[in-house]
């Protein structure tokens, strides 16, 4: 028996060559004519206000220059400072009892906080701090004693509750009832699953609050709060109807006396502005903070 094959058959370059790769791809960017369009005009406005800016001389930048850093100026956003500050931190403080007043089992206490916060954010800002710089006429002296019985010392309104007093008052008072709902929302924002754990743990109630609750919280918090931090700096302006000596009361004595109410009131601007970046920067630094372990 003799065993056959098929002849060898020869085998070629073509044979043993590669397959061809494929034609690569041409990627074309997806164009955006409208964007570029919009971009050109806004740069276009934006310079001529800039160009407005710096050769209209009806701007008076001189007089904005010579009256910026005045010893009044100055002391002027000092006043306005007190102000913010003092507002800020008692208006916060009291705040924070009432969001808890209305987080609170009781029902008394969450219907008094309730109607503080909406009595105070019904009336008026303005006739607030007049209801405040006219406490003298409603009540000629405040008393300490026994509730509903004798006096054990007593205060004449007039000389404790001056101009000064009465804008701290009406503006801290007025900031409580937005700080409140802001804590609250803060608070109402944390897992109520981690407090469960908490508290079958065994931590008391008072380090929950402190190590769980708050820095949590504080994350919600912060951009509301900062928000009215401004919106108080700046509504400041406000009391210059009590003749405070605030940055706008004192812009508007000047412009009176001299006229020049266009860079007077620049002058107010750019104090406003910067005062407000500095609050922005702070605002991020804190935020920052609080924000470790996050994940955003």
């Amino acid at each position: 028996m003799s065993l056959t094959s098929d002849p060898p058959v020869a085998t070629t370059a073509a044979d043993t060559a590669p397959p061809d790769r494929p034609v690569p791809l041409k990627v074309v960017p997806v164009r955006h004519p409208w964007r570029w369009a919009a971009v050109a005009a806004t740069a276009v406005l934006l310079a001529q206000f800039v160009h407005g800016l710096v050769t209209n001389p009806a701007w008076e930048w001189d007089v904005f220059a010579r009256f910026f850093t005045t010893e009044t100026i100055l002391k002027a956003v000092w006043t306005t400072l007190q102000l913010t500050v003092y507002g800020t931190v008692l208006g916060f403080a009291l705040g924070i009892v009432l969001a808890f007043m209305r987080l609170s089992a009781s029902p008394f206490l969450r219907a008094v906080a309730f109607a503080y916060i909406w009595a105070f954010r019904s009336i008026p800002l303005i006739v607030q701090l007049l209801f405040w710089f006219n406490l003298a006429y409603l009540y000629k002296e405040v008393q300490i004693g026994v509730p509903f019985g004798p006096g054990f010392a007593s205060f004449d309104t007039m000389g404790l509750v001056g101009a000064m007093s009465a804008a701290v008052l009406g503006l801290a008072l007025h900031q409580a009832a937005y700080a409140a709902e802001i804590v609250r929302g803060g608070v109402l924002a944390v897992d109520a699953g981690q407090l469960e754990a908490a508290a079958a743990l065994g931590i008391p109630r008072a380090r929950q609050l402190r190590r769980i609750v708050l820095p949590q919280a504080m994350r919600s918090i912060l951009p509301n709060a900062a928000n009215e931090i401004v919106s108080l700096f700046k509504g400041t302006s406000i009391v210059s109807v009590m003749a405070i000596g605030e940055l706008f009361y004192q812009v508007q004595v000047i412009y009176g006396r001299n006229g020049r109410v266009v860079p007077l009131l620049m002058v107010a601007t750019a104090w406003y502005v910067l005062l407000t970046t500095v609050l922005s920067v702070l605002q991020h630094y804190v935020e920052r903070h609080y924000a470790k372990g996050s994940t955003r």
